[in-house]
């Protein structure tokens, strides 16, 4: 089997790939905090981009939209512990905690190595084994004992963490001007600009006179031909790093736009 998750419950997490690369967009709904084991991760935002390596610790906060890429490395496959942050959870804990931090930031927060850190998440793994009924109460002393890690070793995470606003409206052309290349729903899209799906499609309309499908789509391609023309990438280089779910596709639409194959650029490059 290529993908493989194992549970101790819905918030903690064990997985293994052994694929090429595994890739999915994000924009989770809990801070997930990882510990990647094995293999490496690439994380691409609309402003830049990170790549993690074996024994890292990072922090991605929630709503925030990234694409995220797997793969194994040195011939080991890509293993990762996760712990979801939820706001639940997180309420409850600072409840009787004092704030320290208001020094907000929304980018992904890359730990330093530390002994207490890498203890806690190393402890977990042995209890993926356990399938069924995993007690409840263990599994709240585990993230609490990660919260608590986390505000020792980084004194500005409580500003992450004790954040519980819900996105507000914002200007929309700029949001989908800078976030066009994450293959969201545009159910998600709207929750992130502060809209319900239905608002979400009449701004859109008015705002670009299309629908977002075409506008999208569209956006998708004229950064397609960017990459091509100007930096000289191959289409596997960057087609699912702007919205495409496999190459195929990418290439069927861009010469249905285009009325040449995307190759056709790289050809002439050379010449």
């Amino acid at each position: 089997m290529e993908y493989q998750v194992n549970y101790i419950n819905p918030e903690l997490k064990l997985s293994c790939y052994e694929g090429k690369l595994f890739r999915t967009e994000a924009a989770f709904q809990d801070h997930l905090l990882v510990w990647l084991i094995s293999g490496e991760t690439k994380i691409i935002q609309a402003d830049e981009s990170f790549v993690f390596g074996a024994g890292t610790t990072f922090l991605i906060p929630r709503n925030q939209l990234a694409t995220i890429v797997n793969y194994p490395k040195d011939g080991l496959p890509h293993k990762a512990v996760a712990m979801h942050l939820s706001t639940k959870r997180l309420k409850e804990f600072y409840e009787n905690q004092p704030v320290r931090s208001e020094i907000k930031t929304e980018k992904i927060i890359r730990f330093h190595r530390h002994p207490l850190l890498e203890s806690c998440l190393n402890s977990l793994i042995p209890y993926f084994e356990i399938q069924n009924d995993f007690p409840e109460n263990i599994a709240s002393l585990k993230i609490n004992e990660a919260i608590t890690i986390l505000r020792t070793i980084e004194t500005n995470i409580d500003a992450v963490l004790n954040n519980f606003e819900e996105p507000g409206k914002i200007d929309l052309k700029t949001f989908m001007e800078k976030n066009f290349m994450f293959n969201m729903p545009l159910q998600k899209f709207g929750y992130l600009t502060g809209r319900s799906l239905t608002t979400f499609k009449r701004d859109f309309q008015k705002t670009f006179h299309t629908t977002p499908q075409r506008w999208l789509t569209k956006k998708r391609l004229e950064q397609a031909h960017y990459e091509l023309a100007e930096k000289n990438k191959k289409p596997v280089e960057f087609y699912y790093e702007i919205g495409f779910e496999n190459l195929s596709h990418f290439s069927f639409a861009f010469k249905k736009q285009y009325g040449f194959a995307p190759t056709k650029l790289l050809n002439n490059y050379t010449e």
